[in-house]
């Protein structure tokens, strides 16, 4: 299995670059402040922002990205390390048929058989309700144990952050943000030379080791014109990229020519990455994920390409939250990162995840009585499956992670449920076999206060429900049905926990 690599950017132009080369990165993106990490590696090296140079700026800014990331993913391996309670697995696929009793003087009404839900309407709604699923348990921890993830991992994953700044006549160029920056920019660049410099981080996870450094190339511009300009800044392209330019957009027929490594301008200096690896003892090809010549979205990493908006309609598994009929478009930079696709399973259906997905059902309880008073829920989008419908954050796991780690992330990314302020009491693991979807209950720390809310386009609202207005929500029909003993089992776990 490849080693996973984490991009600490959300920027489409590296991600390709990656893909491109055989690479489908997870993505986090690391929401650094710049200036102040510019500002405190200044004070630490006794001299001002001004004085440092730009190949010092780009690799400070890098290596801040990456560290932030690395940090994020140590609080998410804690908390699942921390981990106690039961797993409980149910096997909704083995379970009893009702209407078909044991035959027989000595044979049990409960013997199980394996059900084709192929043929039933459970298999579209995934409704097991009605039904006697068989069940196992064991503790947590001795599952954590055995499985794979970020707490057992030898090498990896890798986390790799980068910054690119242009520098043109001695003066540092950032991203211009304005409309007004980048035509003052243009103008003094056209039918001159500047420098783009690119800083690369890369940290491996499973021994904290870094390794890092900068590409930079000459970059030759062409005379363009005023009108030019004005066509090119109306594009938006230059407005959110180092130097207001770019080499694989619009702008690349106003570059002449390029001394240097050209995959730095982009963003990603493919060669400064390899050396990198090279440096913590991890060979490029080893995390190759992406077959040669597979787009992203039916890539091996990617899994089997997700149906599109009419397809999710005209199945049923989106139109519930749709009434209109109306074709709902996902949003245009949702992308697909390893982990993601779609499992046909043996209920019938297809799921999400080919790893599996998973999510948090975190719970808050009274401070005097110690009883469950809220829990988290997402209004899922309109765009996804069963749009408009409530239920818990989390989604597809990621290569190299265990479900628990899977749902803390996911739950952080979707609804800012921050790991390091809640506690993991406890799992449910529904397995279909090919697919499995693991509820992981949690509860808010003593002392501890989580702020949701929507971190990203997969949802409505995030909010606090109080738990007994949760059955009057438009449930999820899988939290629909899954709710009445998840209830039982929070006030279970509540109870046990009384006092902690």
């Amino acid at each position: 299995m490849s080693i996973p690599l984490i991009l600490a950017s959300k920027s489409k132009p590296r991600r390709d670059v990656l893909n491109s080369a055989g690479v489908c990165p997870t993505i986090r993106v690391s929401h650094v402040d710049e200036p102040a990490a510019l500002e405190e590696a200044a004070q630490e090296q006794g001299v001002t922002v001004d004085e440092l140079s730009i190949e010092q700026r780009v690799t400070i800014l890098a290596q801040a990205k990456a560290q932030a990331v690395y940090h994020a993913y140590q609080a998410v391996a804690a908390t699942a390390a921390a981990a106690t309670g039961e797993r409980i697995v149910g096997y909704p696929l083995k379970t009893a048929k009702p209407e078909e009793p044991a035959r027989g003087k000595h044979a049990s009404a409960t013997q199980t058989h394996a059900i084709d839900y192929s043929k039933a309407a459970v298999a579209t709604t995934r409704d097991f309700s009605g039904v006697q699923i068989p069940t196992t348990s064991e503790p947590i921890d001795t599952v954590i144990a055995r499985q794979p993830g970020l707490t057992h991992s030898a090498v990896g994953p890798l986390i790799l952050g980068c910054d690119s700044m242009f520098l043109l006549d001695g003066e540092c160029y950032g991203k211009p943000h304005s409309v007004e920056v980048a035509r003052e920019r243009l103008r003094r660049m056209r039918g001159a030379t500047g420098e783009l410099w690119t800083g690369h981080c890369l940290i491996d996870f499973a021994s904290g080791r870094v390794a890092r450094g900068a590409s930079h190339a000459l970059v030759h511009f062409s005379n363009y014109t005023d009108d030019d300009i004005e066509r090119y800044i109306a594009t938006g392209e230059p407005l959110e990229v180092a130097g207001s330019f770019t080499l694989e957009g619009f702008g690349g027929a106003f570059i002449d020519g390029i001394e240097g490594d050209p995959h730095g301008i982009i963003g990603l200096s493919l060669p400064l990455a390899r050396r990198l690896c090279g440096e913590l003892g991890i060979q490029w090809t080893d995390l190759w994920n992406v077959g040669r010549g597979v787009p992203e979205s039916e890539s091996k990493a990617a899994g089997s390409a997700k149906p599109t908006p009419a397809e999710e309609l005209k199945s049923g598994r989106g139109a519930s939250g749709n009434p209109s009929g109306k074709v709902i478009i996902p949003p245009a930079e949702n992308v697909h990162q390893p982990g993601d696709g779609w499992i046909d399973c043996a209920c019938g259906r297809k799921h999400w995840g080919t790893n599996g997905a998973s999510g948090i059902l975190l719970a808050r309880r009274d401070p005097s009585s110690g009883e469950v008073t809220h829990v988290v829920m997402q209004h899922r989008a309109a765009w996804s499956a069963e749009g408009g419908t409530w239920g818990i954050p989390g989604g597809a796991s990621a290569d190299g992670e265990s479900p628990i780690e899977g749902a803390l992330r996911e739950s952080y990314e979707e609804a800012n449920i921050t790991p390091e302020d809640i506690e993991v009491v406890g799992s449910y693991r529904e397995d279909h076999g090919p697919w499995a979807y693991t509820t992981v209950f949690a509860f808010e720390k003593p002392g501890h206060s989580v702020e949701p809310k929507a971190n990203d386009d997969e949802s409505m609202n995030i909010e606090w429900v109080p738990i007994d207005d949760v059955p009057n929500r438009r449930l999820l029909t899988a939290m629909k049905t899954d709710w009445p003993n998840f209830r039982a089992r929070l006030d279970h776990l509540a109870a046990a926990h009384r006092g902690a």
